[in-house]
């Protein structure tokens, strides 16, 4: 097991992890946003983030994005859920910045419970333009 940063070889592990754990906390968004979503994360995301991947026996099974104090992206490919995979790559970007904070849709009810987990609070409530859905704006004082 380990933690280290990501480099452009850990892509396809990446985005196997993303879409895994997607799957599983957004069933209520459908596939053409998940495509949009996976080009948008190499072209757009990882360049412009500091990214942590979570490497066990020489495979990516999670990964924690951070641009500035969000927390962009984290996901754990779901067969690894319940590990502490997630919990590690929180406490990895704890101990980097002194505030987090990050978006969660309200109806991804998995992703709610491991952020209150991790201590993070509700600070306000917005609409996510592309979906129509409502989201939550978390906050955690690392």
């Amino acid at each position: 097991m380990m933690i280290r940063e990501y480099e452009e070889k850990d892509l396809n592990g990446l985005l196997e992890s993303w879409y895994s754990a997607s799957q599983v906390a957004h069933p209520f968004l459908d596939e053409e946003f998940f495509e949009r979503e996976r080009r948008n994360i190499a072209a757009l995301y990882l360049p412009n983030a500091e990214t942590w991947v979570y490497e066990l026996d020489g495979v990516v099974v999670g990964f924690i994005a951070l641009i500035g104090n969000e927390v962009g992206a984290i996901f754990v490919d779901a067969k690894f859920h319940g590990q502490g995979i997630g919990l590690a790559l929180m406490d990895k970007a704890r101990s980097i910045r002194e505030v987090l904070e990050l978006d969660v849709f309200k109806d991804n009810l998995v992703g709610r419970k491991f952020y209150e987990k991790c201590g993070f609070s509700q600070v306000d409530e917005h609409l996510h333009e592309e979906t129509g859905l409502m989201q939550l704006r978390l906050k955690l004082n690392c």
